[in-house]
């Protein structure tokens, strides 16, 4: 090929501005992720479950939000996914047991979200007492306003269409991997068909599933691309 498709791939909400919710202006990196973690487990362990939330929501909401924009091509989707991301993370951290990381922990929550959102819409106005009781939806809001702004300034090209034709399933697995940048073991406990692998084992049997779909994603993005006129 003329051109690496995965490399030239646009990378949805790979740099979100905060400026009305917090510090975080970018993805953050490894180190700073470190960090990040850290403090959110030490809140955790104190019980403030609300201050360890709003921190996780402050760190990785942006680019969770930017996920299933992707995946799902719909603000409206994706902003409902969004609030059912962001109250699944306040009622389910106190449960977290911190075998996997938290970002790896919150991608998986929030791709349950994104599986639910277009089958049950009118959950939301059915369940019990939200997150908004804290200042946790003040929060997700204000992610939402943020990265939305951002994301429509973002020049479409040819091959970001390439992503947009692919199913949902496909970009999830095309943006975790190469936006990103989970490894294979974090994919399996992300995107795992049914319930996530419990021993290394059925991690290992979920990954290797994983990277065939990859190498198969690869080859339909090649002909895709050929189609289109991208590639020889």
């Amino acid at each position: 090929m003329g051109v690496d498709l995965l490399r030239e791939m646009p990378r949805p909400g790979s740099f979100v501005t905060f400026a009305a919710v917090g510090y975080y202006r970018h993805m953050l990196n490894e180190i700073e992720r470190a960090r990040v973690e850290d403090e959110v487990r030490a809140l955790c362990e104190k019980g403030d479950m609300n201050a360890a939330a709003t921190m996780a929501l402050r760190a990785y909401g942006g680019e969770i939000f930017a996920f299933l924009v992707a995946v799902l091509r719909d603000e409206a989707a994706a902003s409902d996914a969004f609030s059912t991301f962001s109250e699944a993370l306040w009622r389910s951290l106190p449960t977290f047991e911190w075998h996997a990381s938290l970002r790896t922990w919150a991608y998986a929550v929030a791709r349950n979200a994104s599986r639910n959102a277009r089958r049950d819409a009118a959950r939301r106005e059915k369940r019990g007492p939200k997150a908004s009781e804290s200042a946790l939806e003040d929060l997700a809001q204000a992610v939402r306003t943020e990265t939305l702004g951002f994301l429509r300034t973002e020049k479409r090209s040819k091959l970001e269409a390439l992503r947009d034709a692919l199913e949902p399933e496909d970009r999830a697995l095309l943006v975790l991997r190469v936006d990103r940048g989970l490894s294979w073991n974090e994919l399996a406990r992300v995107l795992a068909e049914g319930e996530a692998p419990r021993d290394d084992a059925g991690t290992l049997r979920e990954a290797a599933r994983l990277r065939k779909r990859f190498q198969l994603l690869k080859e339909k993005l090649r002909e895709l691309a050929k189609r289109e006129g991208l590639t020889e």
